[in-house]
């Protein structure tokens, strides 16, 4: 039996086939998961569709704007209709404008840090809660963070102090579901060529960065990051939530290099 068979995950996130959203979908579905999708908008329902094609053509999608709290509802009312639960949700959602990645931080404005966390941190907290009602077996609830939650990377500003907020709504969020038997975890994984990251300023400095620097001298797969997705919907990780796994090549652990 597939560690995940008769799971019912809700993944959020997927922009294209580079999208680590994506990565841990195929990685759930591989394990037996049903999958469920959300899409930001019409310009990126294209892509979702094609790529959920792939698990079948009756998989679910559906369209959320997560900075519309009737929208997240909805969708949630319409997964209880067809499944009638939940076991895992992917939180893999971001946005800063593309202004406010770039220069210094000092100058982010009030509603680029608004956007950045509402877009960024507040959706994880409207999911969860739309989705815990919903794991009345329990469940596990995976979100998507990156280092510069912890520390400063250039040009990554207001979206690293979103960042430590995601992370920091995990700790409380573990804590409010854990009598629920539901598992809130972060994955903070090394950089990856997403569209989101490509509206970094210097993005490709980065990567060879964390090549030359990193204890594994490379930077982390797209299926490893799955693996860890795995991991974490499934029994080996029963024990623990609300914590941060970095996925890095090793990167996180060093200091002056």
């Amino acid at each position: 039996m597939k560690p995940l068979e008769g799971k019912i995950g809700l993944v959020a996130g997927v922009a294209n086939k580079r999208s680590i959203a994506w990565a841990i979908a195929q990685a759930w579905h591989d394990a037996g998961a049903q999958l469920i999708f959300t899409y930001q908008g019409d310009r990126l329902k294209e892509n979702v569709e094609q790529l959920a094609g792939t698990f079948g053509e009756d998989t679910m999608m559906l369209p959320c704007d997560v900075c519309s709290d009737e929208q997240v509802e909805g969708v949630f009312d319409l997964v209880k209709e067809k499944h009638g639960k939940l076991d895992l949700l992917l939180h893999s959602i971001a946005f800063a404008p593309k202004d406010a990645l770039e220069g210094e931080f000092i100058n982010t404005t009030r509603e680029a840090f608004k956007v950045a966390h509402d877009v960024s941190a507040y959706s994880l907290v409207a999911m969860a809660r739309g989705a815990a009602p919903l794991m009345t077996e329990g469940g596990s609830i995976v979100a998507m963070s990156y280092y510069g939650a912890e520390k400063v990377v250039p040009h990554y500003n207001v979206m690293g102090v979103a960042k430590a907020s995601l992370e920091a709504s995990t700790r409380y969020l573990a804590y409010d579901l854990g009598p629920q038997k539901i598992r809130v975890n972060c994955i903070s994984a090394g950089p990856m060529n997403t569209l989101a990251a490509r509206g970094i300023s210097g993005f490709t400095s980065m990567l060879k960065h964390y090549e030359a620097h990193a204890p594994l001298k490379r930077n982390v797969m797209p299926e490893e990051l799955g693996a860890t997705g795995v991991f974490l919907a499934g029994e080996g990780s029963a024990a623990m939530t609300g914590q941060v796994l970095y996925v890095d090549s090793g990167y996180q652990i060093m200091g002056m290099y």
